[in-house]
């Protein structure tokens, strides 16, 4: 019953589905900046750092050490200055931030897995080109301090 109802919703004239394969966020996301989760969990490390340091006097939530826990789990890169290097080369293509954040954080091997999983780069990024990004994001992974 739900979805026959969106549907004459959007039949009338209302509001458009989100739909991340085709980079429909929603209006939320239009000028947000995603972030990659190596990016969170420098931000949330340097949070418990300063606390344990004394600079900051909040508490740590059960929610943020959780958090903690999974982006330590599931970051890819673990130094400002490979998220940087990642930030750069990503940013040198026409990618949306929510591609280029999903691109970071999946970290796949190839191109054809690589769009699998993000179903926008197909029409806007070629295989060759593509898989030359992956395969420099990888060095910075392995290379990484």
């Amino acid at each position: 019953m739900g979805s026959r109802h969106q549907q004459r919703h959007l039949l009338r004239g209302g509001p458009e589905q989100e739909d991340a394969t085709t980079l429909k966020l929603g209006e939320e996301f239009a000028n947000a900046q995603c972030l990659y989760i190596s990016e969170v969990r420098i931000l949330l490390e340097a949070h418990v750092d300063s606390k344990e340091n004394g600079s900051v006097t909040r508490q740590t939530t059960n929610v943020m050490q959780k958090t903690l826990e999974y982006v330590r789990a599931f970051s890819r890169f673990s130094n400002r200055d490979s998220v940087r290097e990642v930030r750069q080369l990503l940013g040198k293509d026409d990618l949306a931030p929510f591609e280029m954040s999903q691109l970071a954080n999946l970290c796949c091997e190839d191109a054809e897995e690589a769009k699998a999983l993000i179903p926008s780069l197909a029409n806007k990024v070629e295989d060759d080109q593509l898989q030359e990004m992956l395969n420099q994001m990888l060095t910075i992974k392995k290379f990484q301090g």
